[in-house]
């Protein structure tokens, strides 16, 4: 098994990069599967994309791939590849509705001052490889994604409860919403979370387990089809 971490960025440049692949980097040795980590799109072509199993965007923002590298990256989906998506994988590509389509979702903003706070998690499918074992709910601290253009037929992983983190007059959410999930597309698999933006992230077990088990599901541990 061959897995490339993609971590190119073309706006904001989370802190968080180089702490997340050093943790891909221990998920590797201690799963046992290769690993290639990048930031350089020239690798999106049909030759050395059809040697992974899986692709991998880590806090990539912007405009990262041009349209022959988007096309390539198209027809690995479609070949039957992986994808994970790790929280500003969202906030990327957003001229392009194939990708959105593939993450399920795009960025929206978040709350500021702080960006970071402390919130509550609920596990809505208790059965996935991404979810399996998690504290329901888990209390954690991250940057709380909001989201647009999201997907239909989407499997919902995590709900956040927006009243656990933000105040009366950010307006929250009265319901729990959608921050992690998964779903079959174009022929491929994908998994996205809207977690893993502070460094402190990827030194956390649950976590860490939580994105193990998205990418078990990109690499076709579960029969959800198209």
């Amino acid at each position: 098994m061959r897995i490339l971490v993609f971590s190119r960025t073309a706006g904001f440049r989370h802190a968080a990069i180089e702490p997340g692949i050093a943790a891909f980097e221990r998920l590797a040795a201690e799963h046992g599967f290769q690993l290639d980590a990048t930031e350089d799109p020239a690798v999106f072509n049909a030759a050395d994309l059809s040697t992974y199993d899986a692709v991998v965007f880590l806090l990539t923002t912007g405009d990262v791939l041009d349209s022959a590298q988007e096309a390539a990256f198209t027809e690995f989906i479609r070949a039957g590849g992986g994808f994970v998506g790790i929280h500003s994988a969202s906030d990327t590509e957003y001229d392009w509705p194939w990708y959105g389509g593939l993450v399920g979702a795009y960025f929206d903003g978040h709350p500021s001052n702080p960006n970071v706070r402390a919130g509550t998690l609920l596990v809505r499918a208790t059965d996935h490889p991404a979810t399996a074992g998690l504290p329901n709910p888990w209390d954690r601290e991250d940057e709380w994604y909001q989201f647009r253009d999201g997907r239909a037929g989407l499997t919902v992983l995590l709900d956040v409860d927006e009243t656990s983190y933000k105040q009366p007059d950010e307006q929250p959410a009265p319901e729990p919403r959608p921050i992690a999930w998964s779903h079959a597309y174009d022929g491929g698999r994908a998994f996205y979370t809207g977690l893993g933006h502070t460094a402190a992230s990827y030194d956390e077990p649950l976590f860490l387990a939580h994105v193990w088990g998205g990418l078990r599901f990109a690499l076709g541990e579960t029969a959800e089809q198209d």
